[in-house]
């Protein structure tokens, strides 16, 4: 039989644990992704094993594009690109090009961890991108980090998205309600892709007050964010989303300013066995086909970089 060349390693790669005594969240070495939070031993996002890869996008760095780009081609700078269309049922790429790379483990403590990749020219994004992502756990939960510095002689397009499942509890996500302080929502066609937006006024898509999710499918998008009242936030949000559940927990996703948008998934798509066992709060740069519409795209001069923060919470 051959000699054995190396570990055996998980799909995820090493699995980084931080702590601090109370919350404790695993980071992967792939994709630099969020496997698991828990606070007090119980799941604040929707968990999946260390012997598996991520599934439905669970806690994925979505870059340097998040959500659905039409047809896997846009124009930028003068250069036309081309991406593998890894939803070939709508003809769309998804979720950009660093959530399946191996990452580097730059520092590891007991209460934070920062990873970096670099992302060199290719068809799919002829740019060289470095990005770090660092997670901390602490009074406020879990806080997330995230840069990008463009290495690239021109200027480089950039967007950014994360996909956190906050767990839905025993009960599933017809046990839970939501709240979500957004002014507009938008128009999404058959394939995911922008086609306008409208105000929220009195659609069947505010959730400026906390309402059941009981019946509500959601696969969409959100834009005009503020803060939900009477719900603490840590220093620096700009916006919060608050899951409650049906045992009586709430937790949340906040973000900053440099994260205008938000897709909130129900998981009705996933499989049989997973669907609305979680509900994805996802902070965005800019919305779905961003690359090919420029609509809120990140433009990066050359040695120039963007940076911006979210975290997840329990509120007790």
């Amino acid at each position: 039989m051959p000699e054995d060349q190396g570990e055996r390693l998980a799909p995820s790669g090493r699995q980084l644990a931080i702590t601090d005594g109370r919350h404790r969240a695993v980071i992967t070495e792939v994709g630099a992704g969020l496997r698991e939070l828990t606070v007090d031993g119980d799941a604040v996002v929707w968990p999946y094993g260390p012997d598996v890869m991520s599934g439905g996008g669970r806690g994925q760095v979505l870059a340097p594009w998040p959500n659905r780009l039409e047809d896997g081609t846009y124009f930028f700078g003068g250069v036309e690109a081309h991406v593998p269309l890894d939803e070939p049922d709508r003809h769309n790429a998804i979720h950009g090009l660093v959530r399946w790379l191996t990452w580097q483990v730059d520092e590891h403590t007991d209460r934070s961890v920062r990873l970096s990749c670099v992302l060199a020219p290719q068809p799919a994004y002829p740019w060289w991108l470095a990005m770090t992502m660092r997670y901390e756990v602490g009074v406020d939960g879990l806080t997330v980090a995230a840069s990008a510095e463009n290495r690239s002689a021109v200027a480089a397009p950039f967007g950014i998205g994360f996909h956190p499942y906050l767990d839905a509890g025993p009960q599933g996500a017809d046990g839970c309600s939501l709240q979500l302080a957004a002014e507009r929502h938008l128009l999404l066609d058959e394939r995911g892709i922008p086609r306008g937006s409208e105000p929220i006024g009195a659609t069947a898509f505010d959730f400026r007050r906390r309402r059941a999710l009981s019946g509500v499918r959601l696969d969409d998008c959100f834009t005009e964010l503020g803060l939900v009242p009477d719900a603490e936030v840590p220093h620096g949000a700009a916006w919060q989303a608050v899951l409650a559940r049906g045992d009586g927990h709430r937790s949340a996703v906040w973000a900053d300013a440099a994260w205008p948008y938000v897709m909130c998934y129900t998981a009705d798509t996933l499989s049989p066995d997973d669907q609305r066992r979680g509900v994805a709060v996802e902070p965005m740069t800019c919305p779905p086909n961003a690359l090919r519409s420029g609509q809120s795209l990140v433009s990066i001069a050359p040695d120039d970089s963007w940076s911006g923060t979210f975290g997840i919470r329990r509120i007790d």
